[in-house]
């Protein structure tokens, strides 16, 4: 395929590279800090740590961790990186179309090119491949149906690999290419995709500290949020609990917490008589909602009931806290 484009400015692009980086680290940085003990654990696997022989907090932290991280990475650097490159090096624009990138249009040959940007060639499997498909044709339609008259290309461009069947083919209306080739198809440029590493300079050390700072924090907390949920006294892990928490019932769950919730909110309703929920709230660092299903459990079994005293009003107790299964059923 020849080239659509043949000239570029590398200080439009460098910018495009410097906002790219900037937002990548600014993007997964803020993963990182935000990442919590239990909704990351929710999602691993807490047989393959044991059958790993893993002893420590600090072990499993650091196998989720650089998971999490290559995971993320991967991700946010593919969505937020190439096409603000490819949009500057090609002189196309930002396209308003789903599923297309970027438009360019060659007055000279009277047509315009509609480009979808994806990341490595393995990320787009035969679901993508079939919906891309489906919104170039969506594209050319509209083209069409505007009345004008000019001619509809369809090219998807993978910024790194090689990808070495191109050609729209019988079951295509678009061209694949990659690599070294997309970049010289939208730049002119047979180098610009090993001028990218250069023209990024030195600009990623400029954020590598607040990452490393990140990445540093985040294995502290998360290590003594796992000791503190997953671990015995004696600090060893508690694979029992962790499994249970993984992989454990949501219904019996659910159940268990009500029925500790509510000996809580009982015991503090023994301590303070007439104690409100506003207050109960606050000493259990429990929901609304939580507190709610919880009081509702001690009051339709008649533990517990409304009274008043006085100005004051809340609840009081009327027999000994019991854990009755019939109450779930």
């Amino acid at each position: 395929m020849e080239p659509i484009n043949t000239s570029y400015d590398e200080t439009e692009v460098k910018k495009a590279i410097a906002n790219a980086l900037e937002n990548f680290y600014s993007a997964l940085i803020s993963k990182i800090d935000s990442i919590n003990i239990k909704d990351i654990m929710r999602s691993k696997n807490p047989y393959l740590y044991r059958a790993k022989s893993m002893q420590t907090s600090s072990e499993i932290i650091e196998s989720i961790l650089q998971a999490f991280v290559s995971s993320s990475e991967e991700t946010i650097f593919g969505n937020c990186f190439f096409e603000p490159i490819a949009i500057a090096a090609s002189n196309g624009i930002k396209s308003n179309t789903e599923g297309v990138d970027i438009e360019i249009f060659d007055p000279d040959n009277n047509v315009k090119y509609v480009v979808a940007v994806k990341s490595g060639t393995s990320v787009f499997n035969a679901d993508n491949k079939k919906r891309q498909e489906e919104n170039f044709t969506k594209a050319g339609r509209a083209l069409k149906t505007s009345g004008s008259k000019i001619r509809f290309e369809a090219i998807v461009g993978y910024a790194y690999g090689t990808k070495n069947e191109t050609g729209r083919g019988k079951a295509k209306i678009y061209e694949e290419v990659a690599g070294e080739e997309f970049w010289e198809i939208i730049t002119g440029d047979r180098d610009f995709y090993t001028k990218i590493i250069s023209f990024m300079g030195t600009l990623p050390e400029k954020y590598i500290d607040d990452y490393k700072i990140s990445y540093a924090k985040a294995s502290n907390r998360l290590i003594r949020d796992f000791s503190a949920e997953f671990c015995n006294i004696d600090g060893t892990i508690n694979w029992e609990k962790l499994v249970a928490f993984n992989s454990g019932s949501p219904k019996r769950k659910a159940r268990e917490d009500i029925l500790q919730n509510a000996l809580d909110i009982y015991n503090w309703m023994k301590k303070e008589p007439m104690i409100s929920q506003k207050k109960i709230q606050v000493e259990t660092r429990l929901g609304t909602s939580a507190t709610k299903r919880a009081i509702s459990y001690l009051t339709e079994l008649g533990i517990v009931s409304k009274g008043t005293a006085g100005k004051q009003s809340g609840w009081t107790i009327n027999k000994d806290f019991e854990v009755d299964e019939k109450y779930f059923d």
